[in-house]
């Protein structure tokens, strides 16, 4: 069986603060449409790999990068219109960061910046997004409501719904389920594995079960160096065939 196409292709990736290294030659691939899940310690780099993908590092004075990140054979690195890169790549945050604006403009403020004016093409993507974020119909009604106003998990989930109005290929999600309880991240989860679909995600979680639930293929990131990749079912194995591995799955450490 051929493996399918990578879409995201890491190869000899150094990333330094200054002086301080934090991501040490790293090389990996993401498959297009497989979630890929990311675990690791804090401070293991995991933030920072995620921001390198659609160059969101690039606001962080001092940072130094090596190496090669393409995305569908392109170079990040090499590539003008940054902002349609962050349109392709989008990105979720661990605590959920509302716009002070509506329900609805929430959703709709990407679209209206892309160039979409209708309002019933407006319309139709903000009920889209919100109902591939499981949130439509909790909200439905009170669109014009802030968005602030929601409760810790539906402002989570609209926080997605606004990363999936940029239309994304990609979607990176950095410990989406920190700050909300079981319920919500289970939802979210059953979201995820509908957008996986029409999508490639890279999960970051400090939930090794929630990897393993998600995720077609694991990677254990430490220190800024890959300890290592595999199947998920080969990663929470009782013998993943590498102790550090066995040790923080089973949270002997970490």
């Amino acid at each position: 069986m051929v493996s399918p196409k990578p879409t995201i292709q890491v190869q000899d990736l150094r990333l330094a603060y200054g002086t301080k290294e934090v991501i040490h030659g790293i090389s990996f691939d993401i498959r297009r449409h497989e979630i890929f899940g990311i675990i690791g310690p804090a401070q293991s780099g995991k933030t920072s790999l995620l921001r390198c993908l659609n160059r969101t590092i690039d606001f962080t004075p001092g940072v130094r990068l090596e190496g090669a990140i393409r995305v569908d054979g392109e170079d990040v690195r090499q590539i003008r219109d940054v902002f349609g890169l962050r349109r392709k790549i989008g990105m979720v945050a661990p605590l959920p960061v509302g716009l002070p604006l509506s329900i609805y403009d929430n959703v709709a403020f990407a679209p209206r910046c892309a160039g979409v004016k209708a309002r019933s093409e407006l319309d139709g993507l903000v009920e889209h997004c919100l109902r591939q974020a499981a949130l439509w119909d909790e909200v439905k009604d009170r669109l014009h409501t802030l968005g602030t106003k929601l409760s810790g998990g539906q402002q989570q989930r609209l926080t997605i719904a606004r990363a999936l109005s940029h239309q994304p290929e990609i979607l990176c999600l950095d410990e989406f389920s920190i700050a909300i309880d079981p319920v919500t991240t289970m939802r979210i989860e059953g979201v995820l594995k509908e957008l996986q679909s029409s999508m490639t995600i890279i999960l970051v979680t400090n939930l090794v079960q929630q990897a393993r639930r998600l995720a077609r293929r694991t990677m254990f990131l430490w220190n800024g160096r890959i300890v290592q990749l595999d199947a998920s079912d080969v990663i929470f194995s009782e013998d993943p065939g590498n102790r550090q591995t066995y040790e923080y799955v089973h949270g002997i450490f970490g």
